[in-house]
């Protein structure tokens, strides 16, 4: 690899946490078992969940950030504002991982190693699933994948909702400056989408997935899944707007 993109390469590890106070101490002293720095994105927790993280983070000091918002916006708000704290901090690359120990952090080595020999790429975890994971959420995934695949007339994206994944920062925050993508639990389909969309290229990279160290979900099934499908609703009428375009590259390139 060209020595200028090693020197270029500085990954960092995000993780939105919120209300996850008995889970993240665990997840968080795995990810420092490994050698890069790891930024908090607290999204308006409880009080006991922010003083964990404060602990977390005095604890850990010369490797753990923390970064504060003051309301609840949801993931994918978390997940934005970690972005840009990390790009004002000079990082090159986010290595998003959830709070509640459901991805499998031996497998970080692989996502940053792949990611430093593509750096433009996007690094997405598709799972493994052990027996933990809800029968319903497994089959209820597809319906997702139908969607994608239909609304970027392609098979390149082979799971968009595991947010074990690794973020080129400046074209993903510049692509977010001109397009904005959902603040919560459809975030991490919609931003893959609009990737492809913005000719992103990915590298889909198998990982385990177990559910989840403290048994806290925050996916409302009503207000979640409404959102989820309005997502879906105005990306279709978006890919409509680029069907030409799209139909061009698939069949030309």
């Amino acid at each position: 690899m060209d020595v200028s993109v090693l020197n270029s390469f500085r990954p960092a590890v995000l993780i939105p946490v919120y209300n996850h106070e008995e889970a993240i101490g665990i997840t968080l002293n795995q990810v420092l078992e490994h050698p890069w720095d790891v930024l908090l994105v607290d999204d308006g927790s409880s009080e006991s969940c922010c003083r964990v993280l404060e602990q977390l983070a005095e604890l850990h000091n010369d490797r753990v950030f923390l970064v504060r918002r003051a309301q609840n916006g949801g993931k994918g708000a978390a997940v934005k504002t970690g972005f840009r704290a990390l790009l004002d901090r000079g990082y090159s690359h986010a290595i998003q991982i959830d709070a509640d120990g459901q991805h499998d952090v031996d497998d970080l080595p692989q996502f940053v190693h792949t990611s430093a020999r593509e750096p433009d790429l996007l690094v997405a975890g598709f799972p493994r699933y052990d027996d933990s994971v809800p029968a319903l959420r497994y089959y209820s995934r597809y319906l997702t994948h139908v969607w994608v695949w239909i609304n970027t007339l392609s098979f390149r994206i082979k799971d968009t909702m595991c947010g074990f994944r690794v973020y080129p920062l400046k074209p993903v925050v510049s692509m977010l400056e001109k397009r904005g993508c959902g603040d919560r639990m459809s975030f991490d389909t919609e931003i893959m989408v609009r990737w492809l969309w913005n000719k992103g290229g990915f590298h889909n990279l198998p990982t385990r997935v177990n559910y989840p160290l403290d048994g806290v979900s925050h996916f409302n099934v009503v207000k979640d899944n409404a959102l989820i499908t309005l997502m879906h609703t105005r990306l279709f009428f978006g890919m409509l707007k680029r069907l030409p375009l799209l139909l061009w590259r698939k069949f030309y390139g």
